[in-house]
């Protein structure tokens, strides 16, 4: 739903926001109650607690924090701006509850340590807590997971001063759930991931990826999604083989899973890179695959990091730091990955993401081409992929063939490899670059 073009741009959307809330309260203490109640009549009494956890300290005040969230959940519907922001708000913390719940009915935890007895103010507020809140519902933390959606709205809408003081808000009520003696760790950094992906799930701007999430046609991502599918599924088997430590690898497992989701449905777009960077959700989530990607880069461009100038002011490498583009006097940057964040800077960005290992399509490189020749007038230009061998390698030839400065494309594989030898340009490659028309031929030509 939109906003009516009668209302103001910065109109605050409030009744919707009550409305939310008049849903989306009951539901929460219905279904946690639920939870809780069913933990308690099977008698759950397993625990996942790190040796160190025993040091943790109980401090009592920390109470004050661990309660404000609720607070700050019904506050943080009144930063919303429009009635998208407000329904997505609203709907990643009816997806951060449905999927905890989901996780302490399959896999009921409870909190081993005893709490100390606590009188006065702060006994009273532990007190209340306990009417409601026994200590089973643990990982994930339901407390981080929503922690990590409000402190989102909350830190977008907050600028200098008040930007610190919400963060520090925010991480003293991370540390409460600890120091309250109602959370072991492994609940954080999985109630942290539960939140991030309900963030994922439900972006402010653009489509949710999942709404138009269809089966890819293409074989080559059908087949790379189920090795990344397989990734997914070692990873996750390995960590609850390994337990303790070895828990850490189901982040890899989530990084890899989506990544295989994006490859097998949503495409690019899953990858939620806008203007050279990734979302919040999408860095952290797909951290490890980006850390894995980015050492590939290295190991295969390591012996010949530098870009190569093919002609006129273009040049084709792997996607490079700041210092290298500056150093490089570049005027623009083409980047052609969905997988890795472009360096920020002074120049031109022109951001087409693309699938890695999969030959992009004829109206993906006439784009590119496109982009390249509105930029090669000002100055040196960089067409950049992973590495600088396939992806923008095939766009920095589509160029030289729209421009007319190949007459087909083997010559433009020709005078690419002349260049950078390294270049690879596969038959689907091929093919896509063979389908473009002279009739669109762009501006720019020799």
């Amino acid at each position: 739903m939109n906003t009516p073009a009668s209302a103001p741009a910065t109109a605050i959307p409030w009744q919707r926001g009550v409305a939310w809330l008049l849903f989306l309260g009951p539901f929460f203490f219905i279904s946690y109650g639920f939870a809780n109640n069913m933990a308690a009549r099977w008698q759950v009494s397993e625990a996942h607690v790190y040796d160190w956890e025993r040091h943790i300290p109980f401090i009592p005040w920390t109470i004050v924090p661990y309660w404000s969230i609720d607070l700050l959940y019904g506050l943080s519907f009144l930063l919303c701006r429009s009635v998208q922001q407000v329904d997505r708000h609203a709907l990643r913390l009816l997806t951060a509850q449905l999927l905890s719940v989901a996780c302490f009915l399959a896999f009921p935890l409870t909190f081993s340590f005893a709490r100390p007895a606590t009188d006065g103010l702060f006994g009273g507020l532990f007190d209340a807590l306990a009417g409601f809140d026994q200590p089973y519902n643990q990982a994930p933390s339901l407390h981080i997971s929503l922690l990590v959606i409000i402190w989102v709205r909350f830190a977008g809408a907050s600028r200098g001063p008040a930007r610190l003081a919400v963060d520090l808000w925010a991480a003293l009520i991370a540390a409460s759930v600890l120091t309250t003696y109602q959370h072991h760790f492994i609940d954080l950094p999985t109630g942290a991931l539960v939140g991030l992906l309900c963030l994922w799930l439900w972006p402010d701007e653009g489509p949710a990826p999942l709404a138009s999430a269809r089966l890819t046609p293409s074989p080559q991502r059908r087949c790379l999604a189920l090795l990344y599918g397989l990734a997914s599924l070692g990873c996750i088997a390995l960590a609850l083989r390994l337990g303790g430590a070895g828990l850490w690898l189901g982040w890899p497992g989530l990084a890899t899973a989506l990544v295989a989701l994006n490859y097998a449905f949503i495409g690019p777009a899953g990858f939620q890179k806008h203007a050279g960077r990734h979302s919040l959700a999408s860095a952290a989530l797909l951290l490890p695959y980006t850390l894995a990607a980015r050492l590939n880069a290295w190991l295969w461009t390591r012996r010949h990091p530098q870009p190569d100038e093919i002609t006129d002011g273009v040049w084709l490498g792997r996607l490079p730091d700041a210092a290298t583009l500056r150093a490089g006097g570049f005027h623009g940057l083409v980047d052609l990955t969905a997988e890795l964040p472009a360096p920020t800077g002074t120049w031109a960005h022109a951001g087409l993401p693309w699938l890695d290992l999969i030959a992009p399509t004829a109206s993906q490189l006439d784009a590119a081409a496109r982009h390249i020749a509105r930029l090669q007038p000002g100055g040196p230009v960089l067409v950049a992929c992973a590495l600088g061998y396939s992806r923008s390698a095939s766009a920095v030839a589509a160029w030289l063939i729209l421009t007319r400065r190949a007459a087909s494309v083997d010559e433009a594989v020709a005078i690419l490899q002349r260049a950078r030898p390294q270049v690879v340009l596969g038959p689907a490659h091929r093919k896509a670059l063979a389908s473009l028309s002279p009739a669109v031929e762009i501006s720019g030509g020799a």
